[in-house]
């Protein structure tokens, strides 16, 4: 990933699931904050509703390679968390990926914009 580290911190999930922006989906919810840094980070959970090891880790594997494919489109200085879904498992990687070309990059990015106007409104 060129400009993206991955999110370990717990703390840092925390403030995103309280703080943070999200949009869901059928396939996956998307979480994401303004971290005032120059590059975007990462974080990908897939819990135990999703099915067995297996299963989550396919979860993890098209979520990486979809934002992998999408990451030049998508604006810089974010904290992203995607939560996998059970329907994720149950389609092709192709159709993931073109999910978030066409949905999940517009929604971050439109969420991304929206951080700016609520500052401007306080």
């Amino acid at each position: 990933m060129l400009y993206t580290e991955i999110l370990k911190d717990n703390r840092v999930f925390t403030s995103l699931y309280k703080k943070g922006k999200f949009t869901a989906s059928k396939f996956s919810v998307i979480y994401i904050r303004p971290n005032g840094k120059p590059f975007n980070r990462l974080g990908i959970t897939a819990g135990k509703k999703i099915g067995n090891a297996v299963c989550r880790n396919r979860a993890k594997r098209l979520i990486r390679l979809a934002y992998r494919e999408n990451e030049i489109s998508l604006p810089v200085g974010i904290d992203i968390v995607i939560v996998a879904r059970s329907r994720l498992c149950e389609i092709k990687s192709q159709e993931y990926c073109a999910y978030m070309k066409k949905y999940g990059t517009a929604e971050i990015t439109r969420m991304f914009r929206s951080f700016g106007t609520d500052k401007k409104k306080q």
